[in-house]
């Protein structure tokens, strides 16, 4: 699988639309470096994806018989929070309504990244050998019969406490952080599409972790595409990275403070991957991800931050997201 730069993989994506032959793509974060292939081509020896149940390896989603070691260093508190003073800093200087803080995170674990990918219970899953695993419950968007569909998700918490669904719904901070969100995937759509609507809003989907359960918070946003949209394929998807869910409001000036506070690559990481066939377009934001760089593994997780949030607790909502789907 070769890299391709941006203009490259907009105009290869376009073609396979335009004739119809079924692809996979991999788009990193600042959309500098992307993979787009014909399905037929992709050698499952370095490469392989199950989305939605539909993928190159058939025995995804065995389970795992053995024990997990799983272990890792979380960042120092007072890191934690000085990139946290930079992004409220900004937040409360109305640079930024909603900004998406991540961290990069040492992990020891006796799973191989494609143990993660073969094991792993997750909408989406995607294994680059050497390179990354991602295991994803959130949708970027689906495009079918001439619509367009995204499925944001912000709001997340252990299913096991006492009342936890009223506790996540009641959070005025998760709240606004929601609305903040539909508000721009809703603006983001109304680019490419038109009659944009939100046909459902912050409804809980459960899931499960080698940790424990976790509820979190999506809504539902449609818009209805123009007709040659099979031709176009490439332009309207990135059109709307990087994804709204995982950078904030408005996007260009959250992302310079991104960079600002976080002091590290994302790379792959919160870009999107997806495929394209018989006429249906199904992706998903890379969340959930683990990278391996020079034989260290490393786990980037993150949240939203908004002017409400506490550094205490956005930094244990980072602790809980370090899990693996194998249960």
């Amino acid at each position: 699988m070769k890299a391709l730069d941006k203009e490259t993989a907009i105009a290869r994506m376009n073609t396979f639309g335009r004739n119809g032959t079924p692809f996979l793509f991999v788009i990193d974060y600042m959309q500098e470096h992307s993979y787009v292939e014909p399905l037929d081509g992709i050698d499952t020896s370095v490469c392989l994806y199950q989305f939605r149940g539909t993928g190159n390896a058939p025995d995804a989603g065995a389970r795992y018989a053995g024990t997990i070691d799983w272990e890792f260093t979380p960042p120092a508190p007072a890191d934690y929070r000085r990139s946290f003073d930079t992004v409220r800093r900004n937040l409360l200087g109305g640079n930024s309504y909603l900004t998406n803080l991540t961290c990069k995170v040492p992990l020891r674990t006796n799973l191989t990244l494609k143990d993660v990918f073969l094991h792993s219970h997750a909408l989406y899953k995607l294994w680059l050998k050497d390179r990354f695993v991602c295991f994803s419950p959130e949708i970027f968007v689906r495009m079918e019969e001439g619509r367009i569909k995204s499925f944001p998700m912000k709001g997340t918490i252990d299913a096991t406490l006492p009342h936890a669904e009223s506790i996540l719904l009641d959070d005025a901070k998760e709240a606004a952080e929601h609305a903040t969100i539909v508000d721009l995937i809703r603006n983001d759509l109304s680019m490419v599409s038109e009659h944009v609507t939100v046909a459902s809003y912050r409804y809980i989907d459960r899931l499960q972790t080698n940790k424990g359960p976790i509820l979190q918070t999506s809504s539902e946003i449609c818009g209805m595409l123009p007709g040659d949209y099979t031709k176009r394929l490439g332009d309207i998807l990135f059109s709307l990275l990087p994804a709204g869910s995982i950078t904030g409001a408005p996007k260009p000036r959250t992302m310079q403070i991104i960079a600002e506070a976080e002091g590290y690559e994302r790379g792959f990481y919160t870009g999107v991957m997806g495929c394209y066939a018989d006429g249906r377009l199904d992706s998903a934001v890379m969340i959930r991800f683990i990278e391996q760089e020079d034989g260290q593994l490393y786990f980037k997780a993150g949240g939203g931050i908004t002017a409400q949030s506490r550094w205490e607790s956005e930094y244990n909502e980072v602790i809980q997201k370090i899990y693996v789907p194998i249960y």
